[in-house]
C-alpha cells in the first residue's frame, strides 16, 4: 500500500506554540512552563505523520503529550495538525529522542513513553543506530514514574525479539505484557498511520507494554 503525500502544511499557520526544538524546550526541564499546567506527561519517540499524539490528545484531556520526530517535514506536519485542533496538551519536537531522554528528562518525569514502528536498521552494521539500545531502555526506566508504562511495537519480529531480551537483561521493568489487537472502529482508529497500513495490508504487529513497579 503506497504511502500518501504528506499534507501541505499553510504558511499563515502559527506553529511557535506547537513546534520545538531541543533548543527551545525549557532547560532545565519544566513541563508545567511547557504545557501552561501540572499533568501526568507522556512522551512519543518517532510520532511520523502525529497520529498518535494528535488521538491521543483528544482521548486523554488530562493529560499532557510530547511527541518527538527527527524528520521536520514529518514534525512540522504533526505540529500543523496540532495546530489546526488548537490541541493545548500536546506539543512536537523536531529532534533526537535519545537526546531528549538523554540530557533533558529528569528521574520519575514521564507517566508512559511510546515508540511505535520504529526504523529497523535492517544491515548488520546499521543495527547500532536502533533506538531501541540499552542506553535507552535505561533511560527509559529512570525517567518513568511508578506505575509508568514503556510501549513498543513494531512490524518486525527479530527487532521485537531482540528488544525484549534487551529489556530483559538491562533494565527492571515488569513485563512484556501482551497487548490484544482491537477492531478499528473508523478508518484512523489506529495508534499510528504505519499501524494502519501494516494491517490493511494483512501484515503481522508485535506489541508489548512494560512497566516501573519501583
Amino acid at each position: 500500500m503506497p504511502r500518501r503525500a504528506l499534507r501541505k502544511v499553510d504558511p499563515s499557520l502559527d506553529l511557535s506554540r506547537w513546534l520545538r526544538t531541543f533548543e527551545t524546550l525549557p532547560q532545565p526541564w519544566n513541563a508545567e512552563a511547557l504545557f501552561g499546567r501540572a499533568a501526568p506527561l507522556e512522551v512519543e519517540v518517532g510520532s511520523g505523520k502525529g497520529l498518535f499524539i494528535a488521538s491521543a490528545s483528544a482521548a486523554r484531556p488530562e493529560r499532557d503529550f510530547l511527541g518527538i520526530e527527527i524528520a521536520h517535514k514529518y514534525a512540522k506536519h504533526a505540529a500543523a495538525k496540532l495546530a489546526r485542533l488548537n490541541r493545548t496538551n500536546a506539543v512536537m519536537v523536531h529532534g533526537d529522542g535519545l537526546r531528549i531522554f538523554r540530557e533533558l528528562l529528569p528521574d520519575a518525569s514521564l507517566a508512559a513513553v511510546h515508540v511505535y514502528f520504529p526504523d529497523p536498521w535492517w544491515k548488520a552494521r546499521h543495527k547500532k543506530r536502533r533506538v531501541m539500545n540499552e542506553g535507552f531502555s535505561k533511560d527509559v526506566e529512570r525517567v518513568l514514574q511508578t506505575g509508568g508504562v514503556l510501549h513498543f511495537w513494531t512490524d518486525v519480529e527479530e527487532y521485537f525479539q531482540t528488544t525484549l531480551e534487551l529489556i530483559r537483561t538491562t533494565v527492571a521493568l515488569a513485563g512484556p505484557f501482551e497487548v490484544a489487537e482491537r477492531e478499528a472502529e473508523h478508518d484512523l482508529d489506529y495508534r499510528t498511520h504505519f499501524e494502519r497500513r501494516m494491517r490493511l495490508g494483512g501484515e503481522p504487529i508485535y506489541r508489548a507494554e512494560f512497566r516501573r513497579e519501583g
